[in-house]
């Protein structure tokens, strides 16, 4: 029996930014479908703006954004997002939405405009609930709830979508370590078990090293370095990515890069993206 294939997402010459200026100026990349792939790189160095215009809240200035070899300017938004599902980084619920009802709006992508709700509707978004910890809070108004239960709220929505790709902008925000942890390790089993394509910005290195099939490194626009952690994340890529002296050591538990700076180590800061 053949296995599914997975839709592949990238870019060809994107260029992407805001009115008046240019963030990311004629990118090429290709995410690995199937895998895990996490996005570095100081703030204002493209992570998010490249992230917005694979969800298409951003469009090209030039260049395309394609899924599966075609234009996803093209591609009808519902069908887009049957395929391509995203948590942004400040999302917004409407006033006096309550848990249940915000979790069963991602599967409205996957329903006619008629279409009643199924019993394979509650199932997925049940099932989006109790991986992320919120069954609980199902009759709670969104707006009550703690920074870390909102987002968690949100990613049992992505998680209802059920798309072959997802993408992340942030996910561990407000989130405390041990739940950014649970996450992550969500995320892995996601993609494990599914299939599902994982794309998210991090701004821990270590955490992105440790969860990552792949990593992207941006600064000033562009990917300065794409592969496997252990290829990629270096104290030289570190240095030009971050301005940041550090040593590169293996993690003890899992063998994967561990960034360690050096005391008095140059730094810069940016405006965010």
């Amino acid at each position: 029996m053949t296995a599914p294939t997975m839709p592949r997402l990238g870019v060809r010459g994107l260029t992407a930014g805001y009115p008046g200026r240019t963030v990311i100026d004629g990118l090429d990349l290709d995410i690995a479908p199937g895998r895990v792939t996490m996005i570095i790189g100081a703030n204002a160095c493209g992570k998010s703006t490249l992230l917005g215009a694979l969800a298409r809240l951003r469009p090209a200035m030039s260049g395309t954004v394609e899924l599966d070899g075609a234009d996803v300017a093209r591609i009808p938004r519902v069908q887009y997002a049957r395929q391509v599902g995203l948590l942004p980084q400040h999302p917004i619920a409407p006033e006096g939405l309550t848990v249940a009802e915000l979790v069963s709006r991602g599967r409205h992508p996957h329903r006619g405009l008629f279409a009643r709700w199924s019993a394979r509707d509650s199932s997925i978004v049940d099932e989006a609930m109790r991986r992320t910890g919120t069954s609980e809070l199902a009759e709670r108004p969104v707006g009550d709830l703690s920074g870390g239960q909102r987002q968690r709220v949100w990613i049992a929505m992505a998680l209802a979508q059920d798309p072959a790709i997802l993408l992340l902008d942030e996910p561990t925000t407000f989130l405390d370590l041990s739940h950014q942890l649970d996450l992550l390790d969500l995320l892995r089993e996601l993609n494990r078990e599914r299939g599902t394509t994982i794309v998210a910005v991090l701004h821990d290195l270590n955490l992105a090293a440790r969860y990552a099939d792949e990593l992207v490194v941006m600064a000033d626009g562009r990917v300065i370095a794409h592969g496997p952690p252990k290829d990629v994340l270096t104290s030289e890529i570190v240095s030009s990515a971050f301005a940041l002296d550090s040593i590169v050591v293996d993690d003890p538990l899992t063998g994967t890069p561990l960034v360690v700076p050096v005391p008095g180590g140059s730094h810069t800061t940016a405006d965010p993206e």
